[in-house]
């Protein structure tokens, strides 16, 4: 099948020479011709008149074309999704379910991932190396906690080449993606998805009611009386499925989660907090979230569940496009302070971290097992080597398929500030070192600050 996405030229000189202080890299890969060596999934969408907003989905043609293989074609519904990336964005993201003729949700195993109805088109903007979020759920995939399946593509909608996007899995309840029970009335112990998060959709005006969440018992600083307090709010069920029992049993749940975390005996492994969650899930999580220095960490975009019968665990972990040092505001863009600890560089605002995270590293035997983690983890996915094989092998993908330079012709926004850019970069080389060494300083930073908890 002849490809029907023209080529635009030659690909962008990608090489740049630096001075890396802070440990040595592998080379960048060399320049790859014009013409490109692979194809990238292709993705075609036809609205048939029909103009996509944030909500509610209309109905859309989708042909997925991988090679020379038509891997789908069918109705989809689309809608726009994202918060402050819809308003401050050219490059839209999409949210989309498989449908019928009718219009009905179907459940599709799409370019081998798992059969499901609920799909992501993200599209990369402010991160200008493409890879922020495909690198970090590549990560905790490695290290055994599921993150959303990811494969790059290139869309045309309408007739018009969009650029670059990555097909993802959308977080639900699945036995392929979080693998909890299905909530049933004779057993109300789980499963539960909840997040912390702003309150969009749902017809609330951003605003976190009953219907849709559950306060925690305290502020960001632990107090009972301070505001403003964390919210949850339903995931699974959703809030328009939840029932009035399994709400009242999963607010009483955190609340008891918290109360044994704020008492003195906290420590207690029989009636502390340990009796409500899974540890590794908790250390793990914090890793992943301090690694990337991600200032919407722990405080938006947060998810955790409860299966039947089993203790909190949180993730999986979702959104970290300004993570990376790409961000510039509360300091966010640093390499050598603690994430979790947001409040300390942007005190106040509406989305606080939960007072957890402190209240935990307080407890020796939390802070035993994060340093066991850590060290483990540095001869293991976090290794200087692992990260460059897996950031590279990604960036030649980009390169070699040609879709890195067709994405900067259509999006010309190398050298520009794009909301809430701290580095800009005049070439995609540049900003790949950027992030590939400011990996490498929060690594190094990391090793000392764990070494002295």
């Amino acid at each position: 099948m002849k490809s029907i996405f023209p080529y635009k030229g030659l690909l962008l000189l990608l090489c740049i020479s630096c001075n890396t202080d802070i440990e040595e890299l592998s080379p960048a890969p060399d320049p790859v011709d014009p013409e490109p060596v692979a194809s990238m999934m292709q993705v075609v969408i036809q609205t048939n008149g029909n103009q996509i907003v944030d909500e509610p989905k209309v109905m859309a043609n989708m042909q997925i074309i991988t090679g020379d293989t038509i891997a789908y074609n069918g109705p989809i519904g689309i809608e726009y999704r994202g918060s402050s990336s819809q308003y401050f964005f050219d490059k839209k993201s999409f949210g989309f379910e498989t449908w019928d003729e009718n219009g009905e949700d179907v459940d599709v195993a799409l370019v081998g991932f798992p059969e499901e109805e609920d799909w992501i088109f993200y599209g990369p903007f402010s991160d200008k190396t493409l890879l922020r979020n495909v690198f970090i759920y590549s990560l905790s995939n490695e290290i055994g906690r599921y993150a959303s399946k990811t494969k790059f593509c290139e869309i045309t909608l309408n007739g018009n080449y969009e650029g670059v996007y990555v097909l993802m899995e959308k977080i639900k309840r699945d036995k392929n993606r979080v693998a909890i029970s299905k909530l049933k009335s004779d057993d109300i112990t789980g499963g539960y998805m909840l997040k912390i998060d702003k309150a969009t959709g749902d017809g609330t005006g951003g605003q976190y009611t009953s219907s849709i969440s559950f306060p925690s018992q305290f502020d960001g600083n632990g107090d009972p009386e301070g505001t403003p307090k964390v919210h949850f709010l339903y995931d699974y069920p959703d809030a328009e499925d939840i029932e009035p029992e399994e709400k009242a049993y999963i607010q009483a749940y955190i609340h008891g989660f918290e109360n044994a975390l704020k008492s003195a005996d906290f420590t207690d492994p029989n009636t502390g907090y340990l009796s409500f969650i899974d540890r590794d899930s908790f250390i793990d999580f914090f890793l992943l979230n301090e690694l990337s220095n991600n200032p919407d960490g722990y405080r938006i975009s947060t998810y955790m569940y409860k299966d039947k019968g089993g203790k909190l665990q949180m993730g999986p972990i979702w959104d970290f496009n300004i993570a990376f040092g790409n961000v510039d505001y509360c300091n966010a863009w640093e390499t050598d302070h603690w994430a979790y600890r947001f409040k300390d560089y942007c005190p106040g605002g509406e989305w606080q971290v939960p007072f957890w995270w402190e209240r935990l590293m307080e407890d020796p035997a939390f802070v035993s097992a994060l340093k066991a983690r850590w060290t483990s983890l540095r001869q293991g996915p976090f290794s200087a080597s692992f990260i460059d094989q897996l950031l590279q092998s990604k960036r030649a993908y980009l390169e070699d398929t040609g879709a890195l330079g067709r994405n900067y012709d259509r999006w010309q926004v190398l050298g520009t500030y794009i909301w809430p850019n701290y580095y800009i970069g005049q070439h995609y080389g540049e900003e790949y070192v950027y992030f590939r060494q400011w990996i490498s300083a929060r690594l190094a930073w990391m090793d000392g600050a764990i070494a002295d908890l």
